[in-house]
């Protein structure tokens, strides 16, 4: 079963959910934004150096704390390695009071039918056993969706729900996170084709079957309220997606329920070069803006 003081954190703290879990792929834009250009490491050995020192430092920073952030959803060498010496997952709980999930899935398949599913997780209960033993509450997983293309969006989410299940069953609560591109033509079409098949999919769960939904911030202003409301959802997170903080903030704000889970968006701004008196400050500013648009609906 979920560690019951972080179940009720994350289902009734306030606040929003850190997405820290850039991997291999995205990991070398991310440092840019960061103000590393590429040749200033060399090899992967330095590169993810570099981005657990920038997790590192946003985690130690005075501002991230569980008064505003109530979650943080790590890449697995992340869970992996230390802060000042304790594991990353037990620094979270014990030091700030944020709950820790993890990134599981492994990339996307080829695009098919407007829609792009998860690669095969063949080792995925290895990984949730090692989740299990370090702390972990939850875990994350992204597909996405292209177009409004019926059979392309239920095939994304039957396939979210089924791994989901397999995530429940070691006794963590998974994060479903079915993202719709936001720049496509049929958002709006595809994020209700999204709905319902989502709703489809909670009404099929046993009472003691409870996820959580990450999904890119709608076209139509609580697009996803029934979602919020059902009883076998804990909570309801929303992507950036690509907007600026300041579009994605605005958007969130007009969504009831809905909590900000940011990657980019919270980064923006923050730079390896700065003091860390800069850096603190530029962070809580950030923070208190995604937790006010996060608290407003």
């Amino acid at each position: 079963m979920p560690n019951p003081d972080q179940f009720k954190r994350v289902s009734a703290g306030q606040g929003f959910i850190a997405a820290l879990d850039q991997s291999g792929g995205s990991t070398p834009k991310a440092l840019r934004l960061y103000g590393v250009e590429e040749n200033e490491y060399s090899g992967e050995a330095e590169m993810f150096d570099l981005i657990h020192q920038m997790r590192s430092r946003i985690i130690k920073s005075p501002a991230f704390n569980g008064d505003k952030v109530v979650g943080a959803i790590l890449f697995e060498m992340t869970m992996d390695r230390d802060i000042d010496g304790t594991p990353t997952a037990t620094y979270l709980w014990n030091e700030c009071q944020v709950v820790p999930f993890l990134k599981v899935d492994k990339g996307l398949a080829e695009e098919d039918g407007g829609v792009q599913v998860m690669k095969p997780m063949p080792d995925l209960d290895a990984l949730l056993d090692k989740a299990v033993a370090k702390g972990i509450f939850g875990t994350k997983m992204r597909s996405v969706i292209s177009a409004a293309n019926p059979e392309g969006v239920k095939a994304v989410v039957a396939q979210q729900f089924e791994i989901g299940k397999q995530i429940l069953a070691k006794g963590l609560v998974p994060i479903i996170e079915p993202e719709v591109t936001i720049t496509i033509a049929d958002k709006a079409a595809a994020e209700d084709l999204l709905r319902d098949a989502i709703l489809a999919e909670l009404d099929a769960l046993a009472e003691d079957q409870n996820i959580m939904l990450k999904l890119s911030l709608p076209e139509n202003d609580n697009q996803y309220k029934v979602l919020v409301d059902h009883p076998r959802v804990v909570k309801l997170v929303a992507l950036s997606g690509g907007y600026s903080r300041e579009e994605a903030n605005d958007k969130l704000s007009r969504n009831s329920g809905m909590i900000a889970s940011f990657s980019r968006a919270l980064t923006e701004g923050l730079s390896a070069k700065q003091s860390d008196a800069e850096f603190d400050d530029t962070l809580a500013a950030t923070i208190d803006t995604i937790y006010q648009a996060s608290i407003a609906g």
